[in-house]
């Protein structure tokens, strides 16, 4: 099974970098072949709004999108670990997404969505905000929701942590590492 995984925090060793790690774990120990991509490393334009996707699914700008866009083509299996800043997705989480509207017009404008493959495909939204309230959480699921929707990914999970803001405050969560890594077994049928 293709697993592709977004890391979008700036913060190396922070908590969706934990997050996601526990998450991956079983997936790596179990042979599925992982691409891992860190976004806050990674060259990518903001989308330009050019419409120059829009007769060919293809973006016109070329930059480390185009790995992403292969990788995603590929997946059966779709994670997205982003802290929530502001009440939305982190930058280099938004700008990936917003990247995909060539995804989104060979959908619904071409009409040729993203093959199911054999395992069909899956998501994964994994996030961690500092904010108590669960409106973080929820605005932030919204727009992974469309995203997956525009990369023909039908179904996803959320697993999401509001309250944990200091880095390694996650550590401290009764429960969040065991169920990362146990919605990282379900992710791919273990």
């Amino acid at each position: 099974m293709k697993v592709v995984a977004f890391h979008g925090s700036p913060r190396v060793g922070g908590n969706t970098d934990l997050l996601l790690g526990e998450t991956l774990k079983p997936i790596y120990d179990g042979g599925h072949n992982v691409v891992l991509f860190r976004l806050n490393l990674m060259n990518i334009k903001p989308c330009q709004n050019c419409g120059g996707c829009e007769e060919t699914g293809i973006c016109v700008n070329h930059d480390d999108m185009e790995k992403i866009y292969g990788a995603i083509r590929g997946a059966d299996r779709v994670i997205v670990a982003s802290p929530v800043f502001f009440l939305g997705l982190s930058a280099q989480t938004k700008i990936m997404i917003d990247r995909c509207q060539a995804f989104w017009c060979e959908k619904y404008l071409l009409k040729k969505g993203i093959p199911e493959g054999q395992y069909g495909r899956k998501g994964l939204l994994l996030i961690a905000g500092g904010m108590k309230k669960e409106i973080g959480i929820s605005c932030s699921e919204a727009t992974a929701k469309a995203f997956f929707r525009s990369i023909s990914v039908p179904e996803h999970e959320m697993l999401g942590f509001s309250g944990i803001d200091h880095k390694g405050a996650i550590l401290n969560h009764p429960t969040a590492l065991p169920d990362a890594y146990a919605i990282g077994v379900k992710l791919v049928g273990l």
